[in-house]
């Protein structure tokens, strides 16, 4: 690391280098993900559309910081007011304590079926099960049992994980195994960019804002299916622009019995 600079000396900045290589880092990351997964992400759009226009209802889960990208489209301006987070308790973010906790109910066998035996998701519903690994049991077991009640499912993962990890679910098998479309966010194993010289371990994680550019990409790509097919797409509105509130209870009015973050 570099020494102090002596009074009267500008010190040197490396830490301006490795922001800068974190970005462009990311950068490289989100147009592999536009670039290689652009028929992909277009397909998962026309799902979201189909799924709205026919009256079904869309949801989400992650786990751990997998489930920043699905709250992200969840209750958000600009956002399809039908999307809804399938929620695990203590396995959302890492506002359990201890934070270990989540990690451990991820591998919890059983936890998934709990969760949709509960939940509304019900058949011609439509579900993103979004996992960097893919390997522990709750997004392995979300993603089958989500399918075997009729729903479908899109999966957004790393398919770097099956080739160089072993499955921790019991059927050996890994999240891109049960889904009916996958999405790559090309994260390697590891989730982090990068490395210098005197820090022990690898750092600066990506998949966050490579995930959430997938998901924010399907709505994109959903609305205009939407446009497409004469549906009004179920927009909401930022409540901190005028008319934004009531715009988002007229939206909500006429799609209560899909919006469900907020009974």
């Amino acid at each position: 690391m570099a020494a102090a600079a002596h009074s009267g000396e500008t010190a040197p900045e490396p830490t301006i280098g490795l922001a800068r290589e974190y970005f462009d880092a990311a950068i490289a990351l989100l147009a592999r993900a536009r670039d290689e997964e652009a028929g992909t992400v277009t397909r998962a759009g026309a799902m979201v559309a189909e799924t709205v226009a026919a009256g079904g209802r869309i949801f989400v889960f992650g786990a751990g910081h997998s489930s920043l990208p699905a709250q992200d489209v969840v209750y958000r301006a600009g956002g399809l007011a039908v999307v809804n987070l399938l929620a695990v308790p203590g396995a959302v973010g890492v506002d359990v304590s201890p934070a270990t906790l989540g990690s451990a109910l991820e591998r919890v066998d059983g936890l998934a079926s709990a969760v949709l035996d509960t939940s509304p998701a019900a058949a011609g519903d439509l579900l993103f099960v979004i996992s960097l690994s893919g390997r522990n049991a709750l997004p392995v077991e979300m993603a089958l049992g989500a399918r075997s009640r009729g729903l479908r499912v899109v999966g957004v993962t790393s398919l770097d994980y099956p080739r160089r990890t072993t499955s921790r679910h019991a059927s050996g098998t890994f999240l891109k195994d049960h889904c009916d479309l996958v999405l790559d966010n090309k994260i390697a194993v590891g989730d982090a960019e990068l490395t210098a010289e005197d820090v022990p371990a690898p750092f600066a994680p990506a998949s966050t804002v490579v995930t959430s550019a997938l998901m924010q990409a399907v709505m994109a790509a959903a609305v205009g299916a939407l446009a497409d097919r004469g549906v009004t797409p179920p927009l909401l509105r930022s409540g901190n622009v005028d008319g934004g509130h009531d715009w988002n209870g007229r939206v909500m009015a006429e799609y209560r019995d899909r919006i469900f973050y907020r009974h």
